[in-house]
């Protein structure tokens, strides 16, 4: 009786907040601008958007509280990571594409062939059947549309998602995802804690360093980057697992990235609408030192990328350096970023992409497994199947099964089961490159999987992985 009390309690909040959020949108609807409200930009359209959210988060919060200790929790935290994925991955692809296009417009512009004075360049361009001309001003029109839009939401949502797939991967579960005692044995708390800190240094030390006359010096200001990158991902790699290091130094260049559009390249687009709107003079180094970060994160997003997908290849985090390959990626896809731009002015040399591609290679060499690598393991003839099953069931089964008994697995990851000797035979090369070569399973090895037994299994494939 009081759980369907509080279900219906439950309920009625919730369609009291999305009643009260549509009551919201329907007067937006009526008025200019979505409702706007003073000059800060609010909109009562915006606080309709905000109460969904805040309705959608309530209902989760209710539902984990219901779920918790039950079958039902592995089941909601796999559909919370798929649904807050699906939506980053979504506008990651919003925002990095504007990025890639206006930095693309730029180095794309027309700037001397019959360009009005009031203009900085023009372009033409054909896509998806149809022509369009499109001109950019040196300051600002001398009218100010009034259906003008704003590339920022983009940028917000894509961090706000990204920080919550962060939490619900590894910040929900620090002992399990985050924290390797191998690596550094601290408390759950102190984990999520540094990890969340690091942020607020990284945007700190990289804005002073953008206030500074450096920044205006392009081949230092990148060097010094680089440095300070290297730093952090040594940093992360110190404390947190290898997997979760390459996700919060990805996590950190995006904090750099939302950080410059929120508290640089917005306020100085309000600002020169302001001045425009009122026929004050515009202050061109607004535009100038925005358009600046904007280039900044134009070089962000490849490394950014690669991180996005780095969990699914440990030979990256997995390798006995996992900071320094790290580094070397980020530096190589950057390079990568920077000779597509230089192709976009016509200023492409013939040395920029073949440095970053050999980088590249250099990295996959480098990480690539010692074919000697088993000479120093003295294999005893005809390993046996029963040998290797006793292993995986004391090492793996607990998360890799049908029915998983883990505390925080409670469904198997990937898809992945060991319950059967032909599960185990199926899955050799994936067993060979994640617990033998790499050694990243079992995850932070939680369950105290020994040398002895990684050699074990080595041999027992090397010598033809045979259920007999």
């Amino acid at each position: 009786m009081v759980s369907l009390l509080v279900l219906v309690v439950v309920l009625a909040v919730f369609l009291v907040i999305i009643g009260v959020s549509a009551f919201l949108h329907r007067l937006a609807r009526g008025h200019s601008r979505g409702g706007a409200l003073g000059e800060g930009g609010l909109t009562m359209q915006g606080f309709a958007y905000a109460l969904t959210v805040l309705a959608v988060l309530f209902l989760l919060a209710v539902g984990y509280n219901f779920a918790a200790g039950s079958a039902y929790e592995g089941h909601l935290m796999e559909w919370l990571n798929i649904v807050v994925r699906l939506m980053h991955v979504t506008f990651g692809i919003a925002w990095i594409g504007a990025s890639f296009y206006f930095v693309f417009l730029e180095n794309a512009l027309n700037r001397t062939d019959n360009v009005r004075e009031e203009l900085a360049g023009n372009l033409w361009a054909v896509h998806g059947g149809g022509f369009y001309y499109l001109e950019k001003y040196k300051l600002a029109p001398k009218e100010i549309p009034k259906a003008l839009h704003w590339f920022k939401y983009e940028a917000y949502f894509t961090w706000l998602t990204g920080f919550s797939l962060l939490c619900v991967v590894y910040y929900f579960n620090p002992s399990a995802m985050l924290i390797d005692p191998q690596v550094l044995d601290i408390s759950p708390l102190a984990g999520v804690g540094i990890g969340i800190g690091s942020f607020g240094v990284a945007w700190v030390t990289y804005h002073l360093l953008c206030r500074t006359p450096l920044v205006k010096n392009g081949p230092l200001m990148a060097v010094l980057g680089l440095l300070i990158c290297t730093a952090f991902a040594w940093f992360y790699c110190q404390v947190f697992s290898a997997r979760a290091a390459y996700l919060h130094f990805g996590a950190m260049l995006g904090t750099l990235m939302v950080g410059n559009v929120f508290f640089i390249i917005i306020p100085a687009q309000k600002a020169m609408v302001k001045a425009a709107t009122e026929g004050l003079p515009l202050n061109p180094e607004l535009g100038k030192h925005a358009g600046l970060r904007s280039l900044h994160n134009n070089y962000f997003t490849l490394p950014v990328l690669f991180v996005m997908v780095s969990n699914h290849f440990p030979s990256t985090f997995g390798h006995s350096y996992p900071w320094l390959v790290l580094a070397a990626i980020a530096l190589g896809t950057a390079g990568i970023k920077h000779w597509l731009n230089l192709r976009e002015k016509h200023q492409a040399t013939g040395i920029v992409f073949p440095l970053a591609a050999g980088l590249l290679l250099a990295v996959a060499f480098v990480t690539a497994p010692k074919t000697d690598a088993g000479a120093a393991v003295n294999c005893t003839p005809n390993v046996s199947m029963a040998q290797v099953q006793g292993i995986v069931q004391q090492r793996c089964l607990r998360c890799h099964s049908a029915t998983p008994t883990d505390d925080v697995f409670k469904s198997p990851p990937n898809g992945v089961v060991y319950d059967s000797p032909t599960d185990i035979i199926r899955l050799k090369d994936k067993i060979m490159q994640r617990v033998v070569v790499t050694k990243t399973m079992p995850q932070n090895n939680k369950t105290g999987m020994t040398q002895e037994e990684r050699n074990l299994i080595r041999c027992w494939i090397e010598q033809g992985a045979k259920a007999e």
